[in-house]
């Protein structure tokens, strides 16, 4: 069975005006039992994850600052978000649901998190609408608890994974692998252990030849046991912070491959959502629902 993390508390209100596209943490697993892609219960909900796997991976100083409420002016502008009570145990929420989402995928081969993806978070410090780096937290929990031994990171958001690139630059049992457009946030790119950077209006033809000849080299090199995938899709042509150019159908055929080799080579596989901006969000709802639809189609 597709398990599916997903809680109310997802759609926490930002301040009227907020860019950031909450509505789509409702509207999508509303799409998906509408049109019978999934039922209520391929979701579970979460709880707040244990503080001891948080700070596995962050530093307690920062956590604590954190919870407290704490940051600084500078701290809190570069988040990207007001800092609120309700927002911090959002945040740990989505990390419980990364969390468990990976014990899953353990279980059925796949499992997804609505959320999560929040690749800019550092263990020191919060980035670019990211405060804890779920990627991260779920895959030391993997490790610490003997239930894997090799992860690969697949990020595919448009933006770097440099919080992520960060936290894992000396831990060999945990590969990197980002493939972003070059000329976007953040300006200073951290050192995955294999970063693409892309030139803006990458299309789907070269894109997709990259990828395809990327990744199975990947698995054949590193031989993973498991597969933490952030499949963000402001890799679209129409993402308002994106600069790629790649379609529905283009971002469709990139996750198709990402799921498909993770299946052939029996490889656990952990989804979470990442970015989507663009400015009509039907857009967004349909190309973060073709990963789901392609979890169902391919697995069960």
């Amino acid at each position: 069975m597709l398990k599916i993390a997903w809680s109310p508390i997802y759609c926490h209100p930002l301040p009227e005006g907020h860019r950031f596209p909450m509505e789509k943490y409702n509207i999508l697993p509303e799409q998906l039992l509408y049109e019978g892609t999934v039922k209520s219960s391929n979701f579970f909900s979460q709880q707040k994850l244990e503080e001891k796997w948080i700070v596995n991976t962050h530093i307690p100083s920062y956590f604590g600052k954190l919870t407290s409420l704490n940051l600084n002016k500078s701290e809190i502008r570069k988040t990207g978000f007001p800092l609120s009570h309700e927002l911090i145990d959002r945040e740990i929420h989505i990390m419980h649901g990364s969390v468990q989402a990976s014990l899953f995928a353990l279980e059925y081969g796949i499992a997804m998190n609505i959320a999560g993806g929040t690749h800019h978070a550092f263990a020191d410090r919060g980035e670019g609408f990211c405060l804890l780096n779920d990627i991260a937290i779920a895959s030391n929990f993997l490790l610490e608890n003997g239930l894997r031994k090799k992860i690969l990171v697949v990020d595919l958001d448009v933006h770097q994974g440099n919080g992520t690139a960060s936290i894992f630059e000396k831990l060999p049992s945990v590969f990197t692998f980002s493939m972003h457009g070059a000329s976007n946030y953040p300006m200073h790119k951290e050192k995955s252990d294999l970063d693409i950077p892309l030139p803006d209006k990458t299309n789907d033809g070269q894109y997709l030849k990259i990828l395809k000849e990327t990744l199975p080299r990947l698995i054949e090199t590193f031989q993973p046991d498991f597969i933490m995938y952030q499949c963000g899709v402001d890799v679209l042509a129409s993402d308002k912070l994106g600069r790629l150019a790649l379609t529905i159908a283009g971002c469709k055929e990139r996750d198709k491959t990402v799921l498909e080799l993770a299946r052939r080579h029996s490889i656990p596989i952990m989804c979470c959502m990442g970015g989507g901006y663009s400015e009509k969000l039907n857009l967004i709802i349909e190309a973060h629902a073709n990963t789901y639809r392609l979890a169902q189609d391919l697995y069960f």
